[in-house]
């Protein structure tokens, strides 16, 4: 028998002994688990705990929990934790700070063994509701702490380990909530608390960062999204009340990928819309993680998806289109940028859709003056029906109507068109 095997036949002894009213020998179990044994049972905690109390409506629960400020950085928990351990058998729970699961997070297997014993999003983990167990304990306590299987009070939960540590308001210092890792043989590793109480620690100092200022500048800023520029100069994001940040070509694909498919991209659907080649997994996680670092948590994962309102110089080309500012919509597109320059499929594609679009919509408009910006511009210079078209609406004697003319003498000699 190893000796974790013998620990967890130990205290299951000592927890049996305990339930029939027997005090465990001294140093049979931890002192901070029996002590919770004792106010657990003092309380009536049952041994299948109701954590169904206190339930809100779906509505109501999906309100305060985006309300919540664990919200602000969940990007940040899931970049650290959730991607590297995702197939790692366990699930990373948030909470608030009455122990009620805000998120729970994980793969499809593990959260659906989770769910048979009500450890779901919306229930309450409290050590009042549910007894000994990581969440509730390290909020009773404030401090990190791990429970091993039969170390929890209530029987069903005993085939689960956990680790878990509080989150604190850095500002005032207050307990706003909990990250737990729920599982099997993963939870109860050493590091596991460790990487817990890193991530707490990292997620700290993010909420102090973003400290709410309510001056009036700063409640400006916050009203504004983040923006995302790829058609003039270097590719650059710019997220509210900061610097702009310059973007390698690759970064820059990849924010306008996840910002043109705003219900998200799989890691295999990204790889794809990046390269011809043969883009493996490991290779799309490595520059997601890089990107996360240069311009911060603003993305979200499984499916990979930008977080918050994001707004970019494409996009103001498609509603300069759709309002019918087709000059506006030329000279917005320029050259193209990175759009021109990217051998990326899924950007290719993209630019030839925007390019389309304005041209159909430049031919469909009438409009002289939107004809003459296409035909001048990088898109339209070879546009042989352009220049034709121009040409037809340009009245006699007006001076650009020779250019025109001459333009399509030069098509046609040149492409036998």
């Amino acid at each position: 028998m190893s000796d974790g095997e013998a620990t967890v036949t130990r205290v299951k002894r000592a927890y049996e002994q305990f339930l029939s009213g027997v005090n465990p020998p001294e140093g049979t179990v931890r002192s901070l688990v029996q002590e919770s044994w004792v106010r657990s049972r003092s309380r009536g905690v049952a041994d299948a705990p109701d954590v169904t109390s206190g339930a809100m409506s779906d509505s109501d629960f999906s309100e305060y929990r985006a309300a919540h400020r664990l919200a602000q950085v969940r990007p940040l928990i899931t970049s650290l934790m959730l991607d590297d351990i995702a197939d790692a058998g366990v699930v990373v729970a948030l909470t608030d700070r009455r122990g009620r699961l805000l998120w729970v997070d994980g793969d499809r297997s593990t959260r659906g063994k989770a769910a048979k014993i009500n450890f779901v999003e919306g229930t309450l983990w409290s050590e009042d509701q549910v007894g000994t167990n990581a969440p509730g304990l390290a909020l009773n306590l404030d401090r990190g702490v791990q429970i091993i299987g039969p170390e929890h009070y209530a029987s069903p939960v005993q085939t689960w380990n956990c680790a878990a540590a509080p989150v604190h308001d850095p500002t005032t210092g207050e307990v706003i909530g909990a990250i737990d890792v729920t599982g099997g043989d993963a939870a109860a590793a050493p590091f596991a608390l460790a990487a817990v109480r890193s991530v707490v620690a990292a997620v700290e100092r993010e909420l102090r960062s973003v400290a709410v200022d309510l001056s009036p500048a700063a409640v400006l800023a916050g009203s504004l999204a983040s923006r995302l520029t790829v058609l003039a100069g270097e590719p650059a994001w710019q997220a509210p009340g900061r610097a702009k940040h310059v973007l390698s070509p690759r970064h820059a694909e990849i924010l306008l990928l996840l910002h043109l498919n705003p219900d998200g991209l799989s890691t295999d659907r990204l790889a794809d819309l990046l390269s011809d080649d043969d883009l493996g997994a490991v290779t799309v996680r490595a520059e997601i993680s890089r990107l996360r670092r240069e311009v911060g948590d603003v993305l979200a994962s499984r499916p990979y998806r930008l977080t918050g309102d994001v707004t970019s110089d494409v996009t103001d080309v498609r509603d300069s289109i759709a309002a019918g500012n087709l000059r506006t919509a030329v000279s917005t597109l320029g050259r193209g940028g990175l759009l021109a320059d990217s051998l990326a499929p899924g950007i290719s594609d993209a630019f030839d859709e925007v390019r389309e679009d304005l041209r159909s919509a430049v031919f469909a408009s009438r409009d002289v003056t939107a004809l003459q910006a296409w035909a001048s511009s990088p898109h339209g210079h070879d546009d042989f029906q352009a220049w034709t078209a121009l040409h037809r609406s340009l009245p006699s004697g007006h001076p650009d109507a020779a250019i025109a003319a001459g333009r399509v003498r030069l098509l046609n000699r040149r492409f036998g068109i």
